[in-house]
């Protein structure tokens, strides 16, 4: 093995090399210049910690000492937040960029309009803590449910990276909800509009696309997908950039394993899903709607 490092290694990494920089190279100098998700993670987990003090805080708050620590907790988030929009604007940076767009000047606004957004985002999370409390009788407290219910992490990381989205922060929204998403099994696509009130109950395998339109006060349990038909229309088009996900409009329930399609499918107000229900079509407001069992065919073994 000696022998094959001192004599082989070098040329697998100079091989690797210019395979990693083919597919990262960008229009200044080719060279890699973004930090890896773990940094984005770290950010992640101090904007959970000043949304959720007393639950993401990785040390005890002392009494009276909780506006020191949200102040100095904000600033750090502002700073590592620019700093990191900065690096993927860079890399990302357009072609068709004007001779004045400076990355720098748009990674410090986002990030200054991020962090007054986040009052609000945490006022948005106490009104789904609310909902969950209301629709769960195991619920005991909204404690309770910020310490172990996995659609609160799903949620917030989603409401944090859906106003990254909105201010048209590159990748990392992307990259935050994901990591949500393999912790809880709760997929959301930061670019989905969910209003107020959002109950996942037990959650694991929920997936939510880009272009769902939900409500207020809407409930879904585990195992449903919100989804889109094809990626590719009649034509082999892909249908980036398109409405391709339905809309589930107020004060909706969908039952486990529902499974809703198509970017003209709209979930009236009021309506509930059965479970393991197929729908492709709209469903008027206050319906009940669900697909009827199939017979279960039973045969002896061997």
């Amino acid at each position: 093995m000696d022998k094959w490092i001192c004599n082989d290694l070098q040329n697998v990494a100079d091989s690797l090399e210019e395979k990693v920089i083919s597919a990262y190279k960008n229009e200044n100098d080719g060279s890699i210049t973004i930090s890896g998700r773990n940094k984005l993670y770290g950010i992640l987990d101090e904007i959970l910690a000043v949304l959720f003090p007393m639950t993401y805080s990785s040390i005890p708050i002392e009494s009276g000492k909780l506006n020191e620590y949200l102040t100095n907790k904000l600033e750090s988030i502002c700073r590592d937040l620019a700093s990191n929009i900065y690096e993927y604007l860079t890399f990302h940076r357009s072609s068709k960029c004007k001779a004045d767009c400076s990355c720098e000047k748009k990674a410090v606004e986002a990030s200054i309009e991020f962090i007054k957004s986040l009052p609000e985002i945490r006022e948005m999370l106490i009104e789904d803590i609310k909902s969950g409390h209301d629709g769960d009788p195991a619920s005991k407290s909204y404690h309770e449910i910020i310490l172990s219910y996995p659609y609160v992490e799903a949620v917030a990381t989603y409401r944090v990276a859906h106003k990254l989205y909105e201010l048209e922060v590159p990748v990392i929204p992307r990259v935050m909800t994901e990591r949500a998403h393999s912790k809880t099994g709760i997929d959301i696509h930061p670019g989905a509009i969910i209003g107020r009130g959002f109950f996942i109950d037990h959650g694991t395998g929920v997936v939510i696309g880009e272009t769902c339109r939900i409500g207020k006060n809407v409930t879904i349990y585990h195992g449903v997908t919100l989804g889109a038909f094809n990626p590719y229309d009649r034509q082999n088009n892909k249908f980036a950039g398109k409405k391709r996900h339905p809309d589930v409009e107020d004060d909706v329930i969908i039952y486990a394993g529902a499974v809703i399609l198509g970017g003209e499918t709209v979930i009236g107000r009021g309506s509930i899903i059965g479970g393991n229900s197929l729908i492709t079509k709209s469903v008027a407001p206050n319906t009940l709607a669900y697909s009827e069992r199939q017979e279960i065919v039973s045969k002896p073994l061997g």
